[in-house]
């Protein structure tokens, strides 16, 4: 009887372990990413406009504190601005529903303003993607 217990023991174990998901761990993350500017006049900008484009639409746009966004609907290329004082760092945290393709995700500059509202040269400006 013992011996019968442990090999329904050991069966029911291995049924379980084969029930588990198929993709063996390939299968969609969840997740955040951060975008961080890097700019050439640290707190003296006041917004930016950008592209962030990727194989699907972001779930969620959240501004960094102290920081208002302002974006078109959601899509796999969303157009949003960032305005408030810039500095380098942190301006949004993007939601997604598959975090596992970051490098296909991009940020591009379209404008950047000073807290003047005069339009900046985009020379030294630049976005990064992080997760």
């Amino acid at each position: 009887m013992k011996r019968l217990g442990r090999w329904l023991l050991v069966t029911l174990a291995l049924g379980g372990a084969g029930s588990c998901s198929s993709d063996a761990g390939t299968g969609p993350v969840a997740g955040v990413l951060t975008v961080s500017l890097t700019t050439p006049k640290a707190g003296s900008d006041g917004a930016i406009q950008f592209r962030f484009t990727g194989p699907l639409a972001p779930t969620s746009i959240t501004a960094a504190p102290g920081l208002r966004v302002f974006s078109q609907p959601l899509t796999m290329v969303t157009r949003m601005a960032v305005t408030g004082t810039l500095t380098n760092g942190a301006v949004v945290t993007i939601g997604l529903a598959d975090t596992r393709k970051l490098s296909q995700y991009v940020a591009t500059i379209e404008a950047v303003a000073g807290s003047d509202f005069q339009l900046r040269p985009l020379t030294g400006y630049s976005l990064t993607i992080s997760q």
